[in-house]
């Protein structure tokens, strides 16, 4: 067990770390960041950071050495960094599971070979692998690359045979995976955390709107049936438990009629749990934090539906947003992540609101979100 006093290291320094730094400091540990940017967002919500590539193999072994137990807010960390890391320190979810989750191929065959529900997919690694992936699947189907992908970079939309080559040439990566397209009538996820006794616990599932493919609002409880929530969590809780988790894990899900599909999983707090935070018992960094450090698990109740809503760098192409416009509804919460410079697409920040309905809390927080030009 981790107690507070200690220190939690955490690789990555941006939102979610700054986050996550603040839930550990409530709770009297101490917070060590290793990012390249100098006052990275999570970096000002620690006590101290370290500055240094991410592949720099000597800084990262100092860095271990000064804390107690290693997470990530994010899941590009070099595999001979968490190698090095974890001969110090134990790292929390562990390096096997990272390594599976953040590799589209490894993610969907576990999936796949477990008996969880996934999209048929094979995998391509040059444009004849995926002429004939794609006669097999039929189209429309989705080019991914197997890495580095995030917020719909590095995947396509294949309607006809005949954008195979383009797609290949835009994938620009040597191995790609390629999935039937699932046409689904909403988005969810479900977050879980899970500690080294096996005690797991879940928040109600979300419902996840997306725009350009990055999310854009998320509502709680998920508009869908009981019977559906309850096998999402119970799905979302086995996935956890296979893979031995230790930590967080947000399992992302399509909706299809009565059948749920999963599309990829994250281990770490996810943009969609953020309403946790002002709606829940306990936030997910919270429950992040019990997990890593083998404390009990948090209670993880709605008090009262919510929706989150992102606040992207284009809200600032005219000057800083009006945020007592915003502030006006009284149920609307503000988080700002620290960062120095807004850019279109990228996330500043978010909304929360709360409201009798999950509807109620959804219109508030995009009616506050539009107050704000």
């Amino acid at each position: 067990m981790i107690r507070p006093g200690q220190t939690i290291g955490i690789v990555g320094g941006g939102q979610l770390g700054r986050m996550f730094a603040l839930a550990a400091r409530r709770m009297g540990y101490r917070v060590h960041v290793l990012d390249p940017t100098p006052d990275c967002p999570a970096g000002q919500a620690a006590d101290s950071q370290t500055t240094a590539a991410y592949d720099n193999l000597t800084a990262a072994r100092d860095f271990a050495a000064g804390v107690d137990v290693v997470t990530f807010e994010f899941e590009n960390v070099p595999s001979r960094t968490l190698a090095v890391i974890e001969q110090e320190r134990p790292v929390r979810p562990s390096p096997f599971v990272l390594d599976m989750t953040r590799h589209r191929l490894r993610e969907k065959t576990f999936l796949s070979e477990n008996g969880f529900p996934v999209a048929p997919f094979r995998r391509v690694t040059d444009v004849y692998d995926l002429a004939a992936a794609i006669k097999d699947l039929g189209t429309p189907c989705v080019l991914k690359t197997a890495e580095f992908g995030y917020d719909g970079k590095g995947q396509s939309k294949i309607d006809s045979p005949d954008q195979a080559e383009a797609a290949w040439k835009a994938l620009i990566c040597p191995l790609g995976v390629l999935e039937g397209f699932v046409r689904f009538q909403k988005e969810i996820s479900v977050i879980v955390a899970r500690n080294d006794a096996g005690e797991a616990r879940a928040f109600d599932p979300f419902e996840n709107v997306h725009t350009h493919h990055i999310l854009d609002t998320t509502i709680c409880p998920a508009r869908i049936a009981p019977e559906l929530s309850e096998r999402a969590t119970e799905l979302a809780k086995k996935i956890a438990e296979k893979i031995g988790l230790v930590g967080l894990l947000c399992v992302e899900l399509f909706v299809v009629g009565d059948d749920l599909v999963v599309n990829e999983l994250a281990p770490r707090p996810h943009n969609s749990g953020h309403l946790t935070g002002d709606a829940c018992v306990t936030s997910q960094f919270e429950q992040h934090l019990r997990a890593v450090c083998g404390l009990p698990l948090g209670d993880t109740s709605l008090m009262r539906p919510a929706a989150m809503a992102n606040l992207l760098g284009d809200l600032w192409a005219n000057g800083d947003p009006k945020w007592e416009n915003a502030l006006a509804d009284p149920t609307v919460k503000l988080h700002l992540y620290g960062k120095r410079s807004a850019r279109p697409g990228r996330k500043m920040g978010h909304l929360n609101a709360t409201g009798a309905t999950a509807d109620e809390a959804c219109e508030a927080v995009r009616r506050a979100r539009d107050a704000l030009l």
